[in-house]
Protein backbone atom coordinates (compact mmCIF):
# COMPACT_ATOMS: atom_id res chain seq x y z
CA UNK A 1 0.00 0.00 0.00
CA UNK A 2 1.49 3.36 -0.95
CA UNK A 3 2.29 5.67 2.35
CA UNK A 4 1.07 9.30 2.03
CA UNK A 5 2.74 11.72 3.99
CA UNK A 6 1.12 13.70 7.21
CA UNK A 7 0.04 16.53 6.35
CA UNK A 8 1.12 19.90 8.48
CA UNK A 9 -0.01 22.64 6.55
CA UNK A 10 -2.84 23.78 4.11
CA UNK A 11 -3.26 26.63 1.65
CA UNK A 12 -6.55 27.94 0.85
CA UNK A 13 -7.22 29.89 -2.43
CA UNK A 14 -9.82 32.83 -1.83
CA UNK A 15 -12.40 33.23 -3.81
CA UNK A 16 -14.92 30.22 -4.87
CA UNK A 17 -12.51 28.42 -1.88
CA UNK A 18 -13.52 30.10 1.35
CA UNK A 19 -16.06 32.50 -0.03
CA UNK A 20 -18.99 30.72 -2.25
CA UNK A 21 -17.75 32.95 -6.00
CA UNK A 22 -21.13 33.53 -7.18
CA UNK A 23 -22.69 34.60 -4.08
CA UNK A 24 -19.55 36.75 -3.95
CA UNK A 25 -18.78 38.08 -6.83
CA UNK A 26 -21.69 38.06 -9.07
CA UNK A 27 -23.31 40.80 -7.13
CA UNK A 28 -20.00 42.76 -7.01
CA UNK A 29 -19.01 42.43 -10.63
CA UNK A 30 -23.09 44.34 -11.46
CA UNK A 31 -21.45 47.12 -8.73
CA UNK A 32 -18.50 47.31 -11.12
CA UNK A 33 -19.92 47.23 -14.20
CA UNK A 34 -22.27 49.66 -13.50
CA UNK A 35 -19.51 52.16 -11.77
CA UNK A 36 -17.39 51.98 -14.26
CA UNK A 37 -20.26 52.75 -17.24
CA UNK A 38 -21.49 55.79 -15.85
CA UNK A 39 -24.50 54.63 -16.76
CA UNK A 40 -24.14 54.23 -20.10
CA UNK A 41 -26.33 51.28 -21.57
CA UNK A 42 -23.88 50.59 -24.50
CA UNK A 43 -20.96 50.64 -22.53
CA UNK A 44 -22.38 48.34 -20.05
CA UNK A 45 -22.78 45.69 -22.48
CA UNK A 46 -19.44 46.23 -23.84
CA UNK A 47 -17.80 45.60 -20.13
CA UNK A 48 -20.20 42.55 -19.71
CA UNK A 49 -18.66 41.29 -22.82
CA UNK A 50 -15.39 41.67 -21.71
CA UNK A 51 -14.91 40.01 -18.94
CA UNK A 52 -17.58 36.83 -20.18
CA UNK A 53 -20.21 38.30 -17.62
CA UNK A 54 -23.79 37.51 -18.29
CA UNK A 55 -26.31 40.73 -17.41
CA UNK A 56 -29.48 38.48 -17.82
CA UNK A 57 -28.42 35.85 -15.01
CA UNK A 58 -26.28 38.29 -13.25
CA UNK A 59 -23.36 35.68 -13.58
CA UNK A 60 -20.27 35.21 -15.21
CA UNK A 61 -19.51 32.61 -18.01
CA UNK A 62 -17.40 29.59 -16.80
CA UNK A 63 -14.86 30.77 -19.12
CA UNK A 64 -14.85 33.63 -18.00
CA UNK A 65 -11.07 35.14 -17.85
CA UNK A 66 -11.18 36.75 -14.22
CA UNK A 67 -12.27 33.52 -12.36
CA UNK A 68 -8.82 32.88 -11.69
CA UNK A 69 -7.07 35.25 -13.25
CA UNK A 70 -5.46 38.23 -11.39
CA UNK A 71 -6.50 41.64 -10.22
CA UNK A 72 -4.39 43.04 -13.09
CA UNK A 73 -5.67 41.20 -15.81
CA UNK A 74 -9.73 41.67 -14.99
CA UNK A 75 -8.65 45.65 -14.91
CA UNK A 76 -6.69 44.64 -18.67
CA UNK A 77 -10.31 42.97 -19.95
CA UNK A 78 -11.83 45.86 -18.35
CA UNK A 79 -9.92 48.18 -20.20
CA UNK A 80 -10.46 46.81 -23.78
CA UNK A 81 -13.82 47.83 -23.38
CA UNK A 82 -12.65 51.92 -22.13
CA UNK A 83 -9.96 53.05 -24.66
CA UNK A 84 -8.71 56.07 -23.40
CA UNK A 85 -9.17 55.13 -19.54
CA UNK A 86 -5.80 54.66 -17.05
CA UNK A 87 -5.20 51.02 -16.85
CA UNK A 88 -3.64 51.49 -13.70
CA UNK A 89 -6.85 53.75 -12.39
CA UNK A 90 -8.83 50.82 -13.04
CA UNK A 91 -6.71 48.24 -11.13
CA UNK A 92 -6.86 50.45 -8.25
CA UNK A 93 -10.72 50.70 -8.57
CA UNK A 94 -11.17 46.86 -8.32
CA UNK A 95 -8.56 46.42 -5.72
CA UNK A 96 -10.67 48.95 -3.11
CA UNK A 97 -14.00 47.95 -4.23
CA UNK A 98 -13.32 44.26 -3.91
CA UNK A 99 -11.98 44.67 -0.18
CA UNK A 100 -15.42 45.78 0.05
CA UNK A 101 -17.31 42.83 -1.73
CA UNK A 102 -20.19 41.67 0.18
CA UNK A 103 -18.84 38.34 1.49
CA UNK A 104 -20.42 34.89 1.85
CA UNK A 105 -18.47 32.20 3.00
CA UNK A 106 -18.71 28.38 1.92
CA UNK A 107 -19.05 27.35 5.33
CA UNK A 108 -18.91 28.87 9.25
CA UNK A 109 -15.14 29.38 8.62
CA UNK A 110 -14.15 30.42 12.48
CA UNK A 111 -15.35 26.98 13.40
CA UNK A 112 -13.42 25.07 10.98
CA UNK A 113 -10.49 27.14 11.18
CA UNK A 114 -10.10 26.23 14.60
CA UNK A 115 -10.60 22.56 14.24
CA UNK A 116 -7.94 22.56 11.64
CA UNK A 117 -5.38 24.74 13.77
CA UNK A 118 -6.24 22.40 16.69
CA UNK A 119 -4.77 19.80 14.72
CA UNK A 120 -1.91 21.53 14.68
CA UNK A 121 -1.76 22.79 10.98
CA UNK A 122 -0.32 25.83 9.75
CA UNK A 123 -3.03 27.45 7.58
CA UNK A 124 -2.51 29.82 4.65
CA UNK A 125 -4.25 31.70 1.66
CA UNK A 126 -3.16 32.78 -1.69
CA UNK A 127 -4.91 34.29 -4.04
CA UNK A 128 -4.72 35.96 -7.64
CA UNK A 129 -6.81 38.99 -5.86
CA UNK A 130 -4.70 41.60 -4.79
CA UNK A 131 -3.07 41.28 -0.85
CA UNK A 132 -4.70 44.61 0.51
CA UNK A 133 -8.38 42.89 -1.02
CA UNK A 134 -7.56 39.32 0.91
CA UNK A 135 -6.68 40.91 4.05
CA UNK A 136 -9.49 42.96 3.87
CA UNK A 137 -11.93 40.52 3.43
CA UNK A 138 -10.56 38.11 5.99
CA UNK A 139 -10.66 40.59 8.42
CA UNK A 140 -14.30 41.22 7.43
CA UNK A 141 -14.63 37.64 7.99
CA UNK A 142 -13.34 37.49 11.46
CA UNK A 143 -11.06 34.78 10.33
CA UNK A 144 -7.63 37.20 9.20
CA UNK A 145 -5.88 36.00 12.78
CA UNK A 146 -6.46 32.14 11.61
CA UNK A 147 -4.05 32.74 9.02
CA UNK A 148 0.07 32.25 9.34
CA UNK A 149 0.59 33.40 5.56
CA UNK A 150 -1.71 35.69 3.44
CA UNK A 151 -0.88 36.54 -0.40
CA UNK A 152 -1.81 37.90 -3.18
CA UNK A 153 -0.91 38.05 -6.80
CA UNK A 154 1.79 41.42 -5.85
CA UNK A 155 3.02 40.35 -2.96
CA UNK A 156 6.15 39.33 -4.66
CA UNK A 157 5.65 35.29 -5.10
CA UNK A 158 4.35 35.68 -8.37
CA UNK A 159 0.94 34.27 -9.01
CA UNK A 160 -0.83 30.71 -9.46
CA UNK A 161 -0.69 28.70 -11.69
CA UNK A 162 2.84 29.16 -10.94
CA UNK A 163 4.35 27.24 -8.17
CA UNK A 164 6.11 29.91 -6.49
CA UNK A 165 3.71 31.50 -4.10
CA UNK A 166 2.97 27.96 -2.85
CA UNK A 167 6.28 27.19 -2.38
CA UNK A 168 6.36 30.86 -0.70
CA UNK A 169 4.13 29.55 1.82
CA UNK A 170 5.79 26.47 2.72
CA UNK A 171 9.30 28.23 3.52
CA UNK A 172 7.37 30.22 5.50
CA UNK A 173 5.92 27.89 7.84
CA UNK A 174 8.37 25.59 7.47
CA UNK A 175 6.99 22.60 5.70
CA UNK A 176 8.21 20.56 2.82
CA UNK A 177 5.68 20.58 -0.08
CA UNK A 178 4.84 17.25 0.35
CA UNK A 179 3.63 17.68 3.97
CA UNK A 180 1.32 20.51 2.92
CA UNK A 181 -1.88 20.64 0.79
CA UNK A 182 -3.48 23.19 -1.47
CA UNK A 183 -7.03 23.36 -1.62
CA UNK A 184 -8.92 25.45 -4.26
CA UNK A 185 -11.53 25.74 -6.88
CA UNK A 186 -9.99 26.16 -10.11
CA UNK A 187 -7.30 24.11 -12.26
CA UNK A 188 -5.28 27.41 -11.67
CA UNK A 189 -5.08 26.13 -7.96
CA UNK A 190 -4.46 22.02 -8.53
CA UNK A 191 -1.96 23.07 -11.25
CA UNK A 192 0.19 25.35 -8.76
CA UNK A 193 -0.36 22.53 -5.98
CA UNK A 194 1.23 19.56 -8.44
CA UNK A 195 3.78 21.62 -9.66
CA UNK A 196 4.82 22.29 -6.10
CA UNK A 197 4.55 18.95 -4.74
CA UNK A 198 1.52 19.53 -2.52
CA UNK A 199 -1.38 17.25 -1.99
CA UNK A 200 -4.06 18.86 -4.37
CA UNK A 201 -7.92 19.17 -2.65
CA UNK A 202 -10.46 20.49 -5.46
CA UNK A 203 -13.95 22.38 -3.78
CA UNK A 204 -16.95 23.11 -5.82
CA UNK A 205 -17.64 26.56 -4.41
CA UNK A 206 -16.58 27.86 -7.52
CA UNK A 207 -17.45 27.57 -10.95
CA UNK A 208 -15.62 24.49 -12.23
CA UNK A 209 -17.15 21.12 -12.35
CA UNK A 210 -15.73 17.96 -10.92
CA UNK A 211 -14.91 16.52 -14.19
CA UNK A 212 -12.65 19.75 -14.34
CA UNK A 213 -11.13 19.37 -11.44
CA UNK A 214 -10.55 15.66 -10.49
CA UNK A 215 -7.69 15.30 -13.06
CA UNK A 216 -5.72 17.16 -11.22
CA UNK A 217 -6.97 17.08 -7.59
CA UNK A 218 -6.26 13.88 -5.22
CA UNK A 219 -10.28 14.55 -4.44
CA UNK A 220 -12.78 16.65 -5.11
CA UNK A 221 -15.54 17.75 -2.58
CA UNK A 222 -18.66 19.99 -2.31
CA UNK A 223 -16.70 22.16 0.35
CA UNK A 224 -13.97 23.05 2.39
CA UNK A 225 -15.92 21.29 5.44
CA UNK A 226 -15.08 18.12 4.26
CA UNK A 227 -11.24 18.40 5.03
CA UNK A 228 -11.28 17.44 8.95
CA UNK A 229 -12.67 14.18 7.19
CA UNK A 230 -10.01 13.72 4.32
CA UNK A 231 -7.19 14.44 6.74
CA UNK A 232 -8.72 11.59 9.47
CA UNK A 233 -8.95 9.43 6.86
CA UNK A 234 -5.71 10.08 5.19
CA UNK A 235 -2.92 7.23 6.09
CA UNK A 236 -0.81 8.19 8.30
CA UNK A 237 -1.56 11.84 8.90
CA UNK A 238 -2.74 12.96 12.63
CA UNK A 239 -6.28 11.67 13.28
Amino acid sequence: METKMPIDAILFDKDGTLFDFGATWNVWTRRVIDDLSGGDPALVEALAAAVHFDLDSGSYHPDSPVIAGTNREAAECLASALPGRDLAEIERHLSVSAAEAPLSPAVPLAELLDALAARGLYLGVMTNDTEYSARAQLGGAGVLDRFDFVAGFDSGYGAKPAPDPLLAFCDAVGVAPGRAAMVGDSTHDLIAGRAAGMATLGVLTGLAGPEELAPHADAVFPDIGHIPDWLTARLGTRG
